[in-house]
């Protein structure tokens, strides 16, 4: 979105002064607004909200620095640069100490004046600019973004409550692919009193070993061939806040032992360096592999699994807390009507009904990209079976793992004399009907079609009446 020019509001009694300043300042692009006392400059400040005030400290009916003090408690992002005739440093101080961006003495040069303006409105665009990022940042890693009504959800967050509240400075998330084991580390840290501190991640098999290695520890000039500059890495750049460590079951020997000492001795090198570096970081580390067994099988660090494991949260698979399905998809749904601008209201109950019988292999990231997948399939304010992938639709299959399902036999055998294939559907219509003692729901499941579409050729062979 395109944003108009910045608004100066000009606070001074002496008319020239005023008018100059609205001259001066409307040639520059800006709108101008003026006030000649106190009372009135509030006024305008309440209605128009401007970016910046001029305000002398010398007004007829209120003091200048009572009128910043009074804007600055309206609006503490106002920027108000003072001006005035009769310097000193006494009030200059008081000034400064109120919240004013700066201090300028009359006369002052007008060039001088306009790069002080023009300096002071970048400063505020750029700490609109952090504080949208950081709101970005914190979208969808609050408490209330963990969604569910379980008792295995209600656990999970009081759990996360704890460890945010705590000193703990090692966590480690144990669960299948999917189960939101990043949401949960960013959760923790912006729960925390960490959280005015960066939050940085990083994925454990997404680099090589030497690489990664630089990622995380930085390295000095030279360190290696490509090497032409210092650079700091992830665990120096989130000194205060905490580091993501995803997939570390992952993580070579090697980067193992580095990661050990520097949890155990709070230091650590850059990869060339020789000194040693302090920082004050949680690690959060992640996993879906068996650590246990990576250990026993020589694969992973026993001391480094220990000392990770002083605050082990495991997420459990959505199959294990099916109740919780629901809540999640309209969740979602309300994420996808902001960002598709749609306005979807919920679920078909025969949808429910297939959500819940699932058994979501990929957990609560299969769950999303369905609700993202129907969203952009339904076209009214209702998800139906239909827009839900075809496998969902049909329940669960049940094979054994490590072979492959048997092959199908045809499900009607074509007479050589043929058939009337009208007829065969309504026997089958009938028969599914018959099998679920007339639940519509399960028999639409056994023929591998909606409820509506069932339904439909229901009416049609005359098993429901028409409406």
């Amino acid at each position: 979105m395109t944003q108009g020019p910045a608004t100066i509001l000009v606070v001074d009694d002496e008319h020239l002064i005023r008018w100059s300043l609205e001259q001066q300042f409307r040639r520059e692009g800006y709108c101008v607004l003026v006030a000649e006392t106190g009372v009135e400059a509030l006024q305008k400040a309440q209605e128009e909200t401007p970016d910046l005030v001029l305000l002398d400290v010398r007004l007829p009916d209120v003091d200048g620095l009572e009128v910043l003090q009074r804007l600055r408690t309206g609006d503490p992002d106002s920027v108000v640069i003072m001006i005035t005739a009769h310097g000193g440093v006494d009030s200059a101080v008081r000034a400064m100490k109120l919240g004013a961006h700066d201090y300028l003495i009359k006369p002052f040069n007008m060039d001088e004046l306009s790069l002080t303006v023009r300096k002071a409105l970048e400063t505020k665009a750029l700490r609109r600019q952090v504080a949208r990022f950081q709101a970005e940042q914190k979208e969808g890693s609050r408490l209330e973004d963990i969604v569910g009504v379980s008792r295995a959800i209600r656990d999970l967050k009081a759990l996360i409550r704890r460890i945010a509240d705590s000193t703990a400075t090692t966590v480690l998330l144990e669960g299948e692919s999917g189960t939101g084991k990043d949401v949960v580390a960013r959760v923790i840290h912006f729960e925390s009193s960490r959280a005015r501190d960066p939050f940085l991640a990083v994925n454990c098999v997404a680099l090589p070993e030497h690489l990664l290695e630089s990622e995380l520890f930085g390295h000095e000039k030279g360190a290696f061939t490509d090497a032409k500059a210092l650079k700091k890495g992830l665990f120096e750049q989130a000194d205060g806040g905490t580091v993501y460590l995803d997939e570390i079951g992952d993580m070579k020997p090697g980067l193992q032992a580095k990661l050990l000492h520097l949890i155990e001795e709070k230091t650590f090198r850059r990869v060339g360096g020789v000194k040693d570096l302090q920082v004050d970081v949680r690690i959060i580390a992640a996993t879906n592999r068996d650590l246990a067994k990576a250990m026993e099988a020589g694969d992973f660090r026993k001391d480094l699994y220990y000392r990770l494991k002083v605050f082990p949260i495991r997420l459990p698979p959505l199959r294990e807390h099916p109740e919780d399905t629901v809540p999640l998809a309209m969740h979602f749904i309300c994420r996808f009507n902001r960002e598709m601008r749609r306005e979807v209201l919920g679920l078909h109950p025969d949808a429910e009904t297939c959500l819940k019988n699932y058994t979501w292999p990929g957990n609560i990231r299969e769950l999303r990209n369905v609700v993202e997948r129907g969203m952009i399939l339904a076209g009214g304010d209702t998800l139906c079976c239909e827009h839900l992938l075809p496998e969902i639709g049909a329940g669960p299959m049940e094979t054994t793992p490590g072979t492959a399902p048997p092959p199908k036999a045809p499900p009607v055998a074509l007479p050589a004399e043929g058939l009337r294939l009208e007829e065969v559907e309504r026997d089958l219509v009938r028969q599914a009907l018959e099998a679920t003692d007339g639940n519509q729901v399960r028999a639409a499941r056994l023929l591998g079609i909606s409820r509506d579409a069932l339904r439909n050729r229901m009416k049609k062979f005359g098993f429901l009446a028409s409406s």
